[in-house]
């Protein structure tokens, strides 16, 4: 119900906001990211519940909670309002309010403003990217961290940018899905050849972001090396299946970029620490 492979990255990219302003993990920091881990369970918990009746519809979420009849939907909301509860509360009373205010923004913007639009237009992850964007900002904040520093802008536009080559990729594994909930899809505006070709210059939009992070914010030269290394590899391998191969990879090029959010939070936070 929690939605953990969302959450997790949500609480791990807020740390990464706060160790980058701090140096160094502390209890303030620790709950601020276990805060924004329950916000963002409970925000995954109302999402199951908007939209329980469209998840039935699709083979990719029929066996979800609801849909599946593991819970109810009252069950749902009542285990959402606990998320909201818990986490509100510990980002209260541990870090500054701006914290809380921006985790409510994040609930907000998710459950009231990017779910209700997938209904209206194939283009509503422009709106969900910002969902995105705002967790490495809560972090920096609760730390203490001006919202106008370069240093976090710059890594809150990786977030957002690379979240449109993640939504493409999905419309490219699960397009058909989305036609059988009647959910408006790009699929039914573009062909697969165009949504491959448009999902490579997104995802060498996401790459350049990378690199601008990494010689922009990360100091440690190991750590700029294997961040080099590994958008190197993407970059090879991605051109090679779009530019001289009739099939493209979809599956793999989507874990391979999830990695490279991964690695840049975790790397991120390595050299905060080291630098302390």
């Amino acid at each position: 119900m929690a939605k953990l492979k969302i959450s997790l990255p949500v609480a791990l990219s807020a740390l990464t906001g706060y160790v980058l302003f701090e140096n160094r993990i502390d209890l303030q920091g620790l709950l601020l990211t276990l805060g924004i881990f329950f916000i963002s369970g409970s925000s995954g918990a109302i999402n199951h519940w908007q939209e329980r009746n469209i998840d039935l519809l699709m083979p990719r979420t029929k066996t979800r909670p609801i849909p599946s009849g593991q819970i109810s939907a009252g069950g749902a909301l009542i285990m959402a309002a606990v998320f909201a509860v818990v986490g509100s509360v510990m980002l209260y009373f541990s870090n500054p309010l701006l914290v809380l205010l921006l985790a409510w923004l994040t609930l907000f913007l998710y459950n009231l403003v990017y779910t209700p639009l997938k209904k209206v237009s194939a283009f509503a992850v422009l709106a969900g990217s910002f969902v995105g964007a705002l967790p490495p900002l809560i972090g920096w904040s609760g730390a203490g961290g001006p919202l106008h520093s370069e240093l976090i802008l710059l890594v809150s536009i990786f977030f957002f940018i690379g979240q449109i080559p993640h939504f493409w990729l999905l419309m490219l594994l699960y397009g058909n899905e989305y036609k059988m909930a009647n959910l408006p899809c790009i699929n039914q505006f573009l062909s697969n050849i165009q949504i491959k070709r448009v999902t490579y210059t997104w995802v060498l939009t996401t790459f350049a972001s990378a690199m601008l992070v990494v010689f922009f914010v990360i100091q440690t030269v190991i750590i700029q090396i294997l961040l080099l290394v590994y958008i190197i590899f993407l970059v090879v391998s991605l051109s090679k299946t779009v530019l001289f191969s009739d099939e493209f990879k979809v599956r793999p090029t989507f874990y391979k970029l999830n990695l490279l959010y991964l690695f840049l939070m975790i790397f991120l936070i390595v050299d905060s620490l080291v630098r302390s």
